[in-house]
Order: structure tokens, then C-alpha cells, then sequence
């Protein structure tokens, strides 16, 4: 299978956007690299990283990375294939953080041009929802919404899965 340089797949929370992603990247028959986004604050989110981390299996080299996508983007090697999962908790970690989201935004679209290998990025798409009642959720969501359409734009491939069912929108 020859993958796009750059898949966007988004979808709600529990879609089956991971394992949709994860199942792509498998079929190709390269090296696999996962970058890792998730920071483990409470046990329900360390039980959900080490869900994926035993669904991937041992053929996945991983990086954690938080917050610095861009230097974790330049470690893909040109073989591989990289699964990006994903860009909602890292825009989270930088508003937590308190950085610059555009020059943040700005530097991941140029790593992912600049990257090596094929990309698929995982993203939630957030604006399905109601209104958020307070600030910093409503401050999230548009934060959100107008990085996927960046995302979107510059994506070779955009996927959208639903129940586990993906749809090409792109």
C-alpha cells in the first residue's frame, strides 16, 4: 500500500480514529514509529496510554513527546511510516504550558512538510459538541477547530472515521 506523505484522520472521541490509523500504517509493510502526545496525570489516562501501548505491540518504536512534535518529527527515518496520536492532547499541553499556540502551530505544519517518512496524524474533531459553559474550554475548542482546518488544508489524505468506520473527506 502506498500511503500519502501526509493522512489527517479526525473524529470524535472513542470513533476508532487510533486503531483506523494504527491499522493503515500496519498494512505498509515499513518500520513503525508512534509519537506519543498523552502525559498520564490520573490513573484513567495511564490505563488508556498503556491500552495503546499493548494494542501497538512491540513492532512500534515510540517517542513521547508532549509538547516538541517538531524534533520528534525530524527522529522519523525515511523508511518509516510515523503515527502521530495525537494533536488534541497536544494542543491541551500547550495551553496548559501556557505557549504560543500559533508559532507552535506554525512550527508543527513545517516539520510535517519537512518530515522524511509518511505521516497520519490523529485529531478529535471538537466542534460537534454544544458551547462549552466556561473560558478555557471554549478558548480549547476554537483552538482546536481552527488547527484540524490547518491540518486539513495542508493534508495530502483527510480521513474522517465514525463507529470505526472511515470516510474520505479528502
Amino acid at each position: 500500500m502506498t500511503l500519502p506523505q501526509f493522512t489527517l484522520v479526525i473524529g470524535g472521541a472513542g470513533s476508532g480514529k487510533s486503531t483506523y490509523a494504527e491499522r493503515l500504517l500496519t498494512d505498509t509493510a515499513r518500520p513503525l514509529l508512534y509519537i506519543a502526545t498523552g502525559q498520564a496525570y490520573d490513573a484513567e489516562m495511564a490505563a488508556k496510554i498503556a491500552s495503546h501501548r499493548d494494542r501497538r505491540g512491540a513492532q512500534w518504536r515510540t517517542i513521547e513527546a508532549p509538547l516538541d512534535l517538531p524534533a520528534a518529527l525530524s527522529q522519523a527515518k525515511p523508511g518509516e511510516a510515523v503515527l502521530l496520536d495525537c494533536v488534541t492532547l497536544w494542543l491541551t499541553n500547550q495551553l496548559f504550558s501556557d505557549n504560543d499556540l500559533s508559532a507552535e502551530e506554525d512550527a508543527l505544519l513545517a516539520a510535517l512538510v519537512a518530515c522524511p517518512a509518511p505521516v497520519v496524524v490523529v485529531t478529535n474533531e471538537v466542534g460537534a459538541g454544544i458551547v462549552p459553559e466556561n473560558a478555557l474550554a471554549r478558548r480549547f475548542r476554537t483552538a482546536q477547530g481552527a488547527l484540524n482546518q490547518r491540518l486539513a488544508a495542508q493534508a495530502n489524505s483527510v480521513i474522517a472515521v465514525m463507529a470505526g468506520l472511515p470516510l474520505v473527506l479528502k
